[in-house]
């Protein structure tokens, strides 16, 4: 299907531009696109027949009104790219949410805006096989943490690409931060054209090197199969959390241009463990096929892959191979997760790699010359059926691996119908062949939960027609692969609005003060109304490693609130935590203070009177407890005794905050023989005694 199905779907043919309609009239929704925005973008070049690999990462402020400022961009291509490169541009978005932007530079793209307030785009020039077609996603971008110092924590990294020959390779690790430009306990992996080995590092840095744009470089060094080798990457900071990044060596047969994401790492407390996968996880992946009839074929594939959280696993999936649909259907297979999120996967003759960024969320790669690269992403858990794929989506075809590859990027209803629901759309195509805008799309659609919860399949009606399979991550989020397209791409739908009467009201934490690592918290999210059928899955983050929460949570159907926990790490000083939630494009924070342990209680130190010895009943004494260090607030109460009734103690005599002694008054009564009294005083598991010598008055014997 030729036509937006094939982008939608995969396989379209280009052929319909009489059909297609125009976009709305622009400038009618520009206030869409507003703030600070870091991107990233996959692309291939082509002309005559010969095609060559091409990212991009930057970043720009829209004002709302269609223009774009203070634009700084870094491309990277076989020959030499552009670094730090300034640019402007115009936009204007449409009625329905899609948008077209000029750059300055000699860029046009199509794209569509997501709940969020962020965008997928395409490139949307190329023409008459010549040009650059290509896909990426904007993001609002977190200003404040443009800086090395707010680079800090565990962090997972993942990125493909090709080589100045178009073959493919991927690298995937995790490396942890000090904030202070130094990257420690780095791991990773790279598929190099096929050849998988462990990347063991030697050195690895980075640092923001211009705080006005957010932009900074990161260089790895390290040895692979036994070679020394480095990878130095450009990137632009979207926030604390995230970083997009993009090789920018020189592309040759030993150096790809890889490009990628930098993401938190929420390791929980004692490491990642097998129980860190545990339920289902929606996976997507593209590569290049090696085929009889040759390489370099795209391929695309999607699955749901499903663990016990104790090393067992299934997986069904279906992917295009070699032009022609395969699928696996509850293939069993087994894991292993170490501590630093790094996981081994088999399944069959197959294995893969995975570094976990969350529980149930990883970058993944295959061991095979496909260099099948992707993502896993938590599948809600809830029984998923046509009636919870409902509302706006906007949709693109992400990370196309060839230059044959027709990308998109559009707006779509879905109705939620049931037992069979329609898709109805508009999308911008572009394609090596030329741009096609405003593409009518209309197709069929029937998700189950059963026999594999979330798959789906899509039939496309207009233009050439086609089939595709689809997986739902939640009712915000789906993925969707080709059956019928010859040269695919994963595509990613996401909301693009919120439902018109339900959002995120409330997050709460309870306590909001915790000693890292020794306690943890309980978060509360509350809706404004009930959850709909299928529940409400509400997305979680953490800034910093000092706290990990789950990567969702899902509000049950009809209950307006729900609870996850807050697990926390120890901490040398008291770290203050933001801790978000977002649903239906509202986000609520609460902050979640991490302590460093209390010092250890003092003990007694000593006990002293004076004077030791008196008159009984016509003297007193004066003790005097010390601690080994300061009380702490509120004081320290110890505890007083005696073993004699010829002296008399207080039960307790309190120690004030931050004091390290305190006295009392030892009471005595007559006695007629001289009578030693043994004073005596605990606190904190240590006992200190003194003797008083208690005598009668003179004359007495």
């Amino acid at each position: 299907m030729k036509n937006l199905i094939a982008l939608l779907i995969g396989c379209f043919g280009l052929m319909f531009a009489s059909a297609a309609r125009a976009q709305n009239t622009p400038g009618m929704n520009n206030a869409e696109l507003n703030g600070d925005y870091a991107f990233n973008f996959n692309g291939i070049t082509g002309s005559g027949g010969v095609s060559s690999v091409f990212a991009a990462v930057g970043r720009f402020t829209a004002d709302g009104a269609g223009n774009l400022t203070n634009g700084e961009l870094d491309n990277n291509t076989v020959g030499g790219g552009s670094f730090a490169q300034s640019f402007t541009g115009t936009y204007a978005i449409g009625a329905d949410k899609r948008g077209v932007m000029t750059l300055n530079i000699g860029a046009k793209l199509a794209f569509a805006m997501t709940a969020n307030g962020n965008a997928q785009f395409i490139e949307f020039d190329a023409a008459g096989g010549s040009g650059r077609i290509g896909s990426g996603t904007m993001e609002k971008a977190d200003t404040t943490a443009y800086s090395t110092a707010r680079i800090t924590g565990d962090y997972a990294f993942g990125a493909a690409g090709l080589d100045n020959v178009n073959n493919r390779a991927a690298i995937e690790g995790r490396f942890t931060s000090n904030g202070a430009g130094t990257l420690t306990n780095a791991t990773g992996d790279l598929n190099a054209y096929g050849t998988v080995n462990s990347m063991n590092f030697t050195a690895a840095n980075y640092a923001v090197s211009d705080t006005a744009t957010g932009r900074g470089t990161l260089n790895l060094a390290f040895t692979f199969g036994g070679t020394p080798d480095s990878l130095n990457f450009v990137f632009y900071v979207v926030n604390s959390g995230k970083l997009f990044v993009m090789e920018r060596d020189s592309v040759t047969t030993a150096t790809p241009l890889l490009n990628g994401v930098v993401v938190q790492q929420q390791i929980p407390v004692g490491g990642f463990t097998n129980a860190s996968l545990n339920g289902n996880m929606v996976i997507y992946l593209t590569g290049l096929s090696v085929c009889s009839s040759g390489s370099g074929v795209p391929k695309a594939g999607a699955g749901l892959l499903t663990s016990d959280g104790s090393g067992a696993l299934s997986l069904t999936y279906d992917e295009s191979y070699c032009r022609g649909p395969i699928s696996l259907t509850a293939a069993a297979g087994m894991y292993s997760v170490s501590s630093n999120g790094r996981t081994s996967i088999t399944i069959g003759a197959n294995s893969l790699v995975a570094y976990l960024v969350n529980s149930n969320q990883v970058f993944l790669f295959l061991y095979d010359s496909n260099v099948l690269f992707g993502f896993g992403e938590p599948q809600a858990a809830v029984s998923f059926t046509n009636s919870t794929l409902k509302g706006t989506y906007a949709g693109y075809a992400t990370n196309p691996a060839d230059f044959g590859v027709t990308v998109f990027s559009g707006e779509f209803t879905a109705d939620g119908a049931g037992p069979t629901g329609n898709i109805t759309g508009t999308e911008d195509i572009g394609g090596s062949s030329g741009p096609n805008p405003g593409v009518a799309f209309n197709a069929t659609y029937s998700v189950s939960s059963s026999p594999t919860n979330g798959r789906g399949t899509m039939s496309v009606s207009s233009g050439s027609g086609g089939s595709a399979v689809v997986y739902v991550l939640s009712t915000s989020k789906f993925v969707a692969v080709s059956l019928s397209d010859p040269n695919p791409a994963v595509l990613i739908f996401e909301q693009s609005s919120p439902p018109p009467t339900l959002s995120l009201s409330s997050l709460t934490l309870n306590p909001t003060t915790v000693i890292g690592g020794a306690q943890s918290s309980t978060g509360t999210v509350t809706l404004s109304g009930p959850a709909p059928a299928g529940g409400a899955q509400v997305m979680l983050s953490s800034s910093n490693g000092a706290a990990s929460v789950p990567s969702t949570v899902t509000v049950p159907a009809g209950a307006a609130s729900a609870t996850f926990p807050v697990n926390t790490t120890a901490v040398a000083a008291s770290t203050a935590v933001t801790i978000s939630a977002s649903y239906a494009g509202v986000t609520q924070t609460a902050t979640l203070i991490v302590t460093p342990p209390p010092p250890p209680l003092p003990t007694v130190s000593s006990l002293t009177l004076n004077p030791t010895s008196v008159v009984g009943g016509a003297q007193s004494s004066t003790g005097t407890v010390t601690l080994s260090g300061p009380a702490r607030a509120g004081g320290a109460q110890v505890a007083l005794a005696r073993d004699n009734a010829a002296a008399s103690v207080p039960s307790s005599v309190t120690v004030p905050a931050g004091a390290t002694s305190a006295t009392f008054t030892v009471s005595t009564s007559a006695v007629l023989v001289s009578t030693n009294v043994t004073i005596s005083a605990s606190y904190n598991g240590t006992t200190r005694t003194a003797t008083l010598t208690v005598s009668p008055p003179l004359g007495l014997p």
